[in-house]
């Protein structure tokens, strides 16, 4: 202990000493509050303190500053895994969605080109500029009454 530390403790000791004489003329509800508030003292002052702590360095990079503590802050091999576990399960994720819209499409594709091959129009029919024109003409049906 320092020196400041042992004349703060003696400090304090003389001042309970004396609070503790001259407590023995007070009431009984008087004491019972006093207790109460010495026992809520010493329970905060045993809470453990935050502590502050500064940079060991100022790391530059890509424009950016960032303040090195030092150490790993724990970091052992398992949690840098499991740190990277969501971003292989969402890579996993985006490739598996990307998979079935391909086939969703190449089976879209397939519908079209057998709806085609399967039609009693020839598929040349369709490029036809004239043909475009055909559907867009209303057909006049011909009723003889």
């Amino acid at each position: 202990m320092t020196n400041t530390a042992n004349t703060q403790d003696n400090f304090g000791l003389r001042i309970a000493a004396q609070l503790n004489s001259a407590s023995l003329a007070l009431p009984h509800d008087i004491t019972e509050r006093l207790r109460a508030a010495r026992t809520r003292a010493v329970a905060a002052r045993l809470k453990p303190q935050t502590r502050l702590q500064t940079s060991t360095a100022v790391v530059h990079q890509n424009g950016a500053a960032l303040l090195n503590f030092g150490g790993d802050e724990g970091l052992n091999i398992w949690s840098r895994v499991a740190s990277l576990l969501p971003l292989i399960a969402l890579v996993a994720g985006l490739a598996l969605i990307q998979n079935i819209m391909d086939e969703d499409r190449a089976n879209e594709l397939a519908e079209v080109d057998s709806a085609l091959l399967v039609d009693d129009l020839p598929p040349a029919a369709y490029a036809d500029p004239g043909f475009l024109q055909f559907l867009k003409n209303p057909i006049a049906i011909d009723s003889k009454d």
